[in-house]
């Protein structure tokens, strides 16, 4: 497996104590599993804890990350970022479009209005084997990638945070 490509604010083990939501669209199940073995090494690389949600694909993402935002302002558990995965193949139908857009665009808008580091690891592709070799960790390693920008992400935030004290 290549190493990772590591930002120079980027250390093992840099993250203790960070909590990150991970969503998983189950869809793929193989590809998925795939997926979140690459984030979850990032993850503990980072020394960030996660929790893990499942929902049955991509279109449900942006709703459980909203979800799990109104908990949080209900006293429920707050995360530091959320890390995407999933996996959207092109078919005969405008059904690829329509999710795949709209998937990103609702996360985008999420992470946005509420200032969320957010990796967004949903492979959008026209084969599965196109997916299979951006999900394996051997190969592409998206989810670990997603997981890598979600916390480089909160790092960017937490140094900006830490520069106005």
């Amino acid at each position: 497996m290549a190493e990772p490509r590591r930002t120079k604010d980027e250390a093992e083990g840099d993250l203790p104590g960070v909590r990150i939501l991970v969503v998983e669209a189950r869809y793929y199940e193989d590809i998925a599993d795939a997926l979140l073995a690459g984030a979850a090494a990032a993850l503990k690389r980072a020394g960030a804890a996660y929790d893990v949600v499942t929902v049955p694909g991509a279109l449900e993402i942006p709703g459980a990350v909203a979800m799990a935002i109104e908990a949080r302002a209900r006293g429920g558990r707050a995360y530091d970022g959320v890390v995407a995965l999933g996996c959207v193949i092109r078919g005969d139908t405008i059904h690829f479009e329509i999710v795949s857009e709209q998937s990103a665009r609702g996360l985008m808008d999420i992470s946005i209005a509420q200032v969320l580091p957010l990796g967004n690891g949903i492979l959008t592709v026209d084969t599965e084997s196109q997916a299979w070799a951006r999900a394996r960790m051997d190969e592409g390693d998206k989810g670990g990638e997603a997981a890598r920008a979600a916390l480089a992400m909160l790092r960017f935030k937490r140094r900006l945070a830490a520069e106005r004290t």
